[in-house]
This record gives C-alpha cells, sequence and structure tokens, in this order.
C-alpha cells in the first residue's frame, strides 16, 4: 500500500521548488519534483514580482507530479512574507504585486508615526521596525495610489493569493499574516484600532485561519490543466514558519537559524515579549505553528553573496565559493546589516566601500568578498545570540542551522567559533519540510509536534559542527 503523499511548493525570493513527501515506516522520505528561479523584475521604476509566471511554475511543477505517476493527496504554498496581492470583487489583481526591497516603503516612519507610534505598534503587534513591513507599504499605497486601495475588495498575501488561484477560497494563514504589522500579538487576528488609525479600509482584510487549515479542492479548471484532484491545505505559510516547525527534536536550549537569503536567529516561546528591551533590540514576535511565537532576529543572509555572484561571480556554484573563501586571506568585516546592503547599485562596491570605511583592506577576488561576508554573518549570529540570552534569561546548548544555509559547511565552522557553540546542521529543505509536516499533521499521520520532531531527527542527517 502506498503511503500518502503530501505536496510542499516552497517559494523563496530567490528560488522555488515543488517537494513531495510520505511517511513510511515511521520515516519521512522527500523527493524534489520541480525548481524554477524567482526574483524581482522592475516595472515603470519600481520591483515587482511576476505573479502569473510564479503561478505557471507551480502549474508545471503539478503536472510534473501526474507525469511520474505520484499523485499528492494535499498540497501546501510557502513563501516569504509582508508581500501582498489586491484583487477586486470579480476576484481580479489589481495593479502590480511590489516587492519588499522595492524602494517605496523609503521614509514611511514619520508617516505611519503620524497616526500610531512606533512603542505602540510594537506592543501591539510585537512585529520589528523594518521599512518593508506590509504596514509600511501600505502606507505608501495610501500615499501613492489610494485608488488601489479603493478598488480593492481583499488583500492577499503571497500564499494566500497563490491558493486563490488553485481553488478559488479567499482565506489568510495566520503566521504569514503575522509578519504584516497589523495581527495583535495577543487576539491572533487583526488589530482592527490600528487599521483605523492607519487608514487601511477593514474589509481588505479577511477571516484568518491557523496552519493546517483544509481549504478543499482544486477548481475545475486547475484540475484539468493538472491532470488531478487534492485538497489545498494551508501550512505555516510563510516559510520561515515552516523552517521552525521542521527544526528537528534535540534540546530545548536550542536556538534555531533558518539560513538562506534571509537569516532568521531566534526561539520559539509561548508567549510574545513586547517589552522596551526587545523593541528597542529590533526582535520580532512572529505566528507559529499552534499559536507559538517566534522571537527573531532579522539578518540579511545570503542576499549579499547571491548579489556578488550575479556582479563577479562569473557562474561560479556557492560550493565554489566556500572553497575559495577557506583560500582566501581576507579578514575584513562588515555590519551584515547595513541598510545599504538592502537593495544597491552594486553590491561589491557597496562592501568595498564599507570595508573601507573601518579601515580595512578591501575584497578583490570572488573568494575575497565570500569570505568576508561569511565572517560578517558569523560575528552577526554571535551578537544576536548574546542579544537574545539577554532578553530572555535563557542559555543555550545548540545552534539548530536549517535551510539552504545548513550545508556551507565553512560558515557553520565559523559560526560554532564565533558563537562558543556546537553547531548541528540540518536538514536542508527545512521550509518545504515543515510544510509537508504540517500537512501530514492536518491528516492525522503525526499527533503532534513533539513527535514530529523526533520523526525529522531520525530521518535526516543533521551534523555536527564543534568549536
Amino acid at each position: 500500500m502506498t503511503s500518502q503523499l503530501h505536496l510542499a511548493i516552497d517559494i523563496g525570493a530567490s528560488s522555488g521548488r515543488h517537494i513531495l513527501g510520505r511517511l513510511e515506516d515511521g520515516i519521512i522520505k522527500l523527493e524534489e519534483i520541480h525548481r524554477f528561479p524567482n526574483g524581482m523584475k522592475e516595472i515603470d521604476g519600481s520591483l515587482c514580482w511576476d505573479v502569473d509566471s510564479i503561478f505557471s511554475e507551480i502549474i508545471i511543477g503539478m503536472k510534473k507530479c501526474a507525469q511520474h505517476g505520484k499523485i499528492p493527496t494535499s498540497i501546501g504554498i510557502d513563501t516569504w512574507g509582508v508581500d501582498y496581492v489586491l484583487i477586486d470583487a470579480k476576484g481580479h489583481r489589481i495593479g502590480e504585486t511590489y516587492a519588499y526591497r522595492d524602494s517605496r516603503t523609503d521614509n514611511m516612519d514619520g508617516n505611519l508615526n503620524k497616526c500610531i507610534s512606533e512603542a505602540e505598534r510594537y506592543r501591539r503587534t510585537g512585529i520589528q521596525k523594518q521599512a518593508f513591513n506590509t504596514i509600511n507599504q501600505l502606507t505608501a499605497s495610501n500615499l501613492k495610489t489610494p485608488h488601489l486601495l479603493e478598488q480593492a475588495d481583499h488583500l492577499l498575501l503571497m500564499p494566500d493569493y497563490l491558493n486563490y488561484r488553485l481553488c478559488g477560497v479567499i482565506q489568510t494563514e495566520y503566521t504569514i499574516a503575522s509578519t504584516t504589522g497589523l495581527l495583535n500579538v495577543q487576539t491572533h487576528d487583526w488589530d482592527d484600532d490600528m487599521l483605523l488609525k492607519c487608514g487601511f479600509p477593514r474589509k481588505l482584510f479577511g477571516t484568518i485561519l491557523p496552519p493546517g487549515s483544509k481549504l478543499g479542492a482544486l477548481t475545475k479548471d486547475i484540475q484539468q490543466a493538472v491532470g488531478f484532484d487534492c485538497t489545498v491545505v494551508m501550512p505555516p505559510s510563510h516559510d520561515t514558519a515552516s523552517a521552525f516547525l521542521a527544526v528537528p527534536a534535540v534540546s530545548d536550549n536550542s536556538i534555531y537559524i533558518s539560513s538562506g537569503t534571509w537569516s532568521l536567529i531566534g526561539i520559539e516561546l509561548d508567549k510574545p515579549i513586547t517589552n522596551d528591551a526587545a523593541r528597542n533590540a529590533n526582535c520580532t514576535n512572529e505566528g507559529g505553528y499552534d499559536y507559538r511565537y517566534r522571537f527573531l532576529k532579522n539578518i540579511m543572509g545570503f542576499w549579499p553573496l547571491q548579489s556578488v555572484a550575479r556582479e563577479i561571480g562569473g557562474g561560479i556554484s556557492f560550493a565554489k565559493f566556500v572553497a575559495l573563501s577557506r583560500a582566501s586571506s581576507c579578514t575584513s568585516t562588515f555590519d551584515i546589516n547595513d541598510k545599504r546592503l538592502f537593495a544597491p547599485k552594486s553590491m561589491s562596491e557597496t562592501i568595498r566601500t564599507l570595508c573601507k570605511q573601518t579601515g580595512q583592506s578591501e575584497p578583490q577576488t570572488s573568494g575575497d568578498f565570500a569570505k568576508c561576508i561569511y565572517l560578517s554573518l558569523a560575528a552577526s549570529y554571535a551578537s544576536a545570540i548574546k542579544e537574545l540570552m539577554t532578553l530572555t534569561g535563557r542559555s543555550f546548548d545548540y545552534i539548530n542551522i536549517i535551510g539552504g544555509g545548513s550545508e556551507n559547511t565553512y560558515l557553520n565552522e565559523l559560526t560554532a567559533a564565533q558563537c562558543h557553540l556546537p553547531v548541528l546542521a540540518g536538514p536542508t529543505e527545512g521550509s518545504a519540510l515543515g510544510n509537508i509536516v504540517s500537512q501530514m499533521l492536518a491528516y492525522g499521520q503525526l499527533p503532534d509536534i513533539k513527535t514530529a520532531r523526533q520523526v525529522i531527527r531520525h530521518s535526516f542527517d543533521i551534523k555536527m559542527i564543534t568549536n
């Protein structure tokens, strides 16, 4: 008898993947079906997402499932946070889908603070101050394109919109809603008072459902296009929330790093921390599975290296970057969270400038840039861990690194040395795995999170790196 198959469609800011998962003899087995590139493109001077292209890749991957005779019982989509799509009463998309790195949110804090103070926003939502938060994006839209909000009937965050395209159901999932800066951290629902003060139409914000909710069958058109039917399930649809669900059971005193384009470093809590110390440290309380809180620091991650690879890498693989960095004598570091790195015209020149301004040698070769970035990331991890220890009053036994960055052995070694903690690296497909596990939980194949994490621990090769 074939065990149930569950399809995770895990879409990041630089790539997407379709991964099938099944539970067989107490072991989770994964199979990649489809992978595709993703990225922002410039439209009329703004950075936007090509949502039609993303959706077409979703359909291509689902068709491949049918071609291989591997029909999933359910499907779940997770993506990055904060970005949204507006649709009208007829379900048609309105305007462009702006990307979080677009500059239209620059200097929006002043306008937002006129509506509600930063301190009050943090007390209500527990979400860190970031220029790209949905609340900042909507403030920019109110000022620059108010007609779009007036025409819209619904605001759907990226995975919610893709779900709608698949099954025709308009709903919002809890973990992705928590990234907006508009969700009340205590009630797990939209903060109506904040929406009113900010001047955002309440009708745009629909019902919020917890991860694991089943939305329903594929529409007839989609069934015909892909060659099968299945149930659309909402996983923790913020990719970091799915990644945190996939952390293997090792120790209750572990700190987690979801390592990819961004590095999200933090712990799980039963209650949020919304005091001034947490706000001043710019920590965030994002929603997790079973209404847990992910108390996190947001670190730039591999975005600088991805950008340098495009500019000067000349087709060098990320595995080759590791080898080159080991051979480099570069010792320079920079603030990996410097705002100038967010969307520079030239990442390599910006890094050179940051090193020069602090009296350090400028990286020259691809290996120099990679080592400089790795050293800076490890230093940032160490600093964040110290802050988290102070804010939570906890000490940590391990660092669990999941996601694509867990394969970077050199960075893992630097992290263990800088943080003076052993690093447990893996699983690699953290977000997709958490997505699949949440579907298994929804279908009763796994009884609870604790059991799921124990199964994950026994299903995958987790490497330990000591300092």
